[in-house]
């Protein structure tokens, strides 16, 4: 939650390759006070069935950037394991990289402001991905 003094963050994900929720992605948030200060960790979540992210840790006063960092890699091996019956030589298993992922993580950085809450959703699949300001 937001205050007069502090900005408030939450995400989802969006797995657009299936059309549903990312489930089970590990998230951790930074923060840090100006452009040349250091990033502080403040700490992580996973998303739950519904893709969504609804215990992040609190943004400390005075924080001007957040960093979200999305763990996309285990959340793609287990997709593709459970997928590996359904679909031979799928694109997601063919052309992904020696990992299985092609984007086996997301760092997504954002200035924010005192008072404002920032909902900032991951579009997410096999070969590229998506972010905006929600609502």
């Amino acid at each position: 939650m937001s205050t007069d003094t502090t900005a408030s963050v939450s995400t989802h994900i969006l797995d657009t390759s299936v059309g549903r929720p990312a489930e089970g992605v590990s998230i951790a948030l930074s923060a840090r006070a100006g452009s040349g200060a250091a990033w502080v960790a403040l700490g992580g979540s996973a998303t739950d069935a519904d893709g969504r992210c609804k215990d992040l840790p609190a943004l400390p006063e005075g924080t001007t950037h957040v960093r979200l960092d999305f763990e996309t890699e285990a959340y793609f091996l287990s997709k593709q394991n459970k997928q590996a019956e359904a679909q031979q030589d799928a694109p997601a298993n063919r052309d992904s990289g020696a990992t299985g992922a092609f984007f086996p993580e997301v760092a997504i950085t954002f200035a924010v402001v005192p008072g404002e809450h920032y909902h900032v959703p991951l579009l997410l699949n096999p070969f590229g991905y998506s972010v905006y300001r929600g609502s």
